[in-house]
């Protein structure tokens, strides 16, 4: 099978590198088992030469001119970068994209690889995933898109999408099942480390603020949010006194922030919940009471809704248990 991956501007080398291991891995177990290795990595680019990272650099590399017609096409994951200047960037793949999906290749992007797909216009009507902190983004920009926010691996008309980092290699390890077998994709999980039973990626949200814009009005409700949030027991409270109808407020701040004030006012509630179950051994009613709830029932409930799971299993799952690391020097 031909697999190839393109090299976008900005792209993030640890994507990169995953995709390469997986698959050169895949091949590896193939040969030992007698088999033939399946997957031929080439890189695709731009450029008519290219320096591959070290690596990776013993893989082809031809340019976007020379290409034929590939199996499966690879977008890796953008790194930590302004994401409308990254597409900008590479909208010289779009094209070629497009090209490919009408020959029938299959198309996969990992994490934020997503928005060139969707900068195609091939994910329009379409189920698709991205990093669950990017999701907004990605919904905001291609609005024809039917977002999967929490789904680690979205499918649709013969295009993958990935949510953020090791959520790729749920990706990886479905397209390795659909060509090698269910017996190569768990040996894969196996080595990798890779839990085959995430379904669900909003627990890994971190609730960022948009504070970036020029609406003093938004900005001053978002401050009295943000220090005071534990006595808050309703958005009323936080815009009562702000000179603006509530219609037209909760437009403005909609506007400014992605997101309406009551939801606002949620999310900094629960990531504050969040907070403490990770770092701290409170009691669930202290943090409840913390976080600015009064209802037991209500707070367990929404804080499912936010995280995709109940306050005790995030506690589970992310509460810090490691001792400290003591590193002993040589006398």
């Amino acid at each position: 099978m031909q697999l190839s991956i393109i090299l976008t501007s900005q792209y993030r080398l640890l994507s990169l590198a995953a995709i390469v291991d997986v698959f050169e891995t895949a091949n590896r177990f193939l040969k030992e088992a007698g088999r033939t290795e399946l997957f031929r990595i080439t890189f695709v680019g731009p450029a008519k030469t290219k320096s591959l990272p070290e690596g990776v650099n013993h893989l082809p590399y031809v340019s976007l001119d020379d290409t034929p017609c590939y199996d499966v096409v690879f977008v890796p994951a953008f790194g930590p970068v302004d994401l409308t200047k990254a597409l900008d960037e590479n909208n010289c793949f779009i094209p070629w994209l497009h090209r490919q999906h009408a020959l029938g290749a299959t198309l996969a992007s990992n994490c934020t690889g997503a928005f060139l797909l969707a900068a195609s216009g091939l994910l329009n009507d379409r189920k698709a995933t991205t990093h669950v902190d990017a999701a907004d983004k990605l919904a905001a920009c291609f609005p024809k898109i039917r977002l999967q926010k929490d789904a680690v691996v979205a499918y649709d008309a013969n295009i993958y999408t990935s949510g953020g980092a090791t959520s790729g290699f749920h990706l990886k390890l479905a397209l390795i099942q659909k060509y090698c077998g269910r017996e190569m994709a768990v040996r894969i999980a196996k080595v990798f480390a890779i839990d085959m039973d995430r379904e669900n990626q909003a627990h890994f949200s971190h609730f960022d603020p948009i504070e970036s814009h020029d609406d003093e009005l938004v900005m001053r409700v978002q401050h009295k949010i943000k220090n005071q949030f534990t006595e808050l027991k309703s958005v009323e409270e936080a815009i009562a006194d702000i000179p603006a109808s509530r219609r037209n407020f909760v437009r403005r701040f909609k506007q400014a922030t992605g997101l309406t004030p009551i939801r606002y006012l949620q999310k900094t509630k629960i990531e504050a919940a969040k907070k403490m179950l990770e770092n701290t051994e409170k009691g669930l009613l202290e943090i409840m009471l913390s976080a600015g709830y009064n209802d037991m029932k209500n707070f367990r409930q929404l804080f499912k809704e936010n995280t995709g799971m109940t306050p005790k299993a995030y506690r589970d799952k992310f509460a810090m248990r490691f001792d400290p690391i003591i590193i002993y020097k040589a006398p």
